[in-house]
């Protein structure tokens, strides 16, 4: 299934971003730290991977109630987010970190309510 193109657009910005200063400093869209003159800590490997997941859920959860086709796991791919496990399954912690009901229904963003159309 083919991502929309918002989700393709959001999911190649939050790729494009250096998250591994992301608690420290306030970033403009097209940080880049190899052209960058400011020296911040960074976080690791593993913690950076950890911002880029949460901005992709926050991004999806918005996405997934807009668009009924939406993909999660297409779009975390997208984003630069690893969507399965070390025996090549899908990893259930990208959707687990949805809003999603048991009919598969994306809460409203900013809330815990499901439509009921």
């Amino acid at each position: 299934m083919a991502l929309s193109r918002l989700a393709r657009e959001f999911a190649a910005e939050i790729k494009n971003h250096d998250w591994s200063d992301a608690p420290y400093r306030a970033d403009r869209a097209g940080h880049d730290r190899k052209v960058d003159n400011r020296s911040t800590d960074t976080l690791d490997p593993a913690e950076t991977g950890r911002v880029r997941m949460n901005v992709m859920w926050v991004t999806a959860q918005v996405l997934g109630h807009r668009d009924p086709n939406f993909d999660v796991y297409e779009f975390a791919e997208a984003c630069g987010v690893e969507t399965r496990t070390r025996r090549g399954a899908k990893d259930g912690g990208i959707r687990a970190g949805l809003r999603i009901d048991d009919e598969g229904r994306f809460a409203k963003p900013g809330t815990w309510e499901y439509a009921t159309e």
